[in-house]
């Protein structure tokens, strides 16, 4: 990320512990955030949306049943992120939002790189090549896909508000489209 990005972030991770949490640490978000990531993409790849209910949007949520319907099993598979395959995280975007009746929201963008052994084509849907690391040697290889991944997580600061963190968007580019 840009030196400018990164400070923007930071500056709205100070706002949010200054006037939302006093007890918000980016550290305890990022592992609560790479946990929810790893359950909802197996939930997903797994065709068992009815147990993400409290964890995404109701909108998400529909949009999502939908697109697993019509998804291959291949790329279904492809959703699936096991917690220790996950290789790199970064927070996209920070946002603090206020309505006009004096909600509270905050959203976080986070950006997930995680290896997958699904079995992909070399080439994808759009053309893009998928990265591709090969574990074991030339009799026992284990061919695994780099693929990326976007969860947006919002929770309302209002007084009164659950304290919980709900996916407001989830992508999975060139693999839930």
């Amino acid at each position: 990320t840009s030196p400018f990005a990164w400070l923007r972030t930071r500056f709205y991770y100070l706002l949010i512990r200054l006037y939302f949490d006093q007890e918000f640490s980016v550290e305890e978000f990022t592992r609560g955030a790479k946990q929810a990531f790893s359950v909802v993409s197996k939930l997903l790849s797994q065709r068992k949306l009815d147990l993400l209910d409290e964890l995404v949007s109701a909108e998400v949520l529909q949009v999502l049943k939908e697109k697993i319907s019509l998804l291959p099993d291949n790329h279904r598979d492809a959703l699936a992120a096991d917690i220790d395959a996950i290789m790199y995280t970064t927070e996209g975007d920070v946002r603090i939002y206020y309505d006009d009746d004096g909600i509270k929201f905050v959203s976080i963008l986070m950006r997930f790189w995680y290896l997958n052994g699904a079995n992909l084509p070399d080439e994808v849907p759009g053309e893009t090549k998928v990265f591709q690391i090969v574990f074991g040697d030339e009799s026992t290889k284990e061919k695994r896909h780099l693929l990326t991944a976007n969860y947006e997580f919002q929770r309302e600061f209002t007084e009164g508000a659950k304290p919980d963190w709900t996916i407001t968007r989830i992508e999975h580019p060139r693999l839930l489209e």
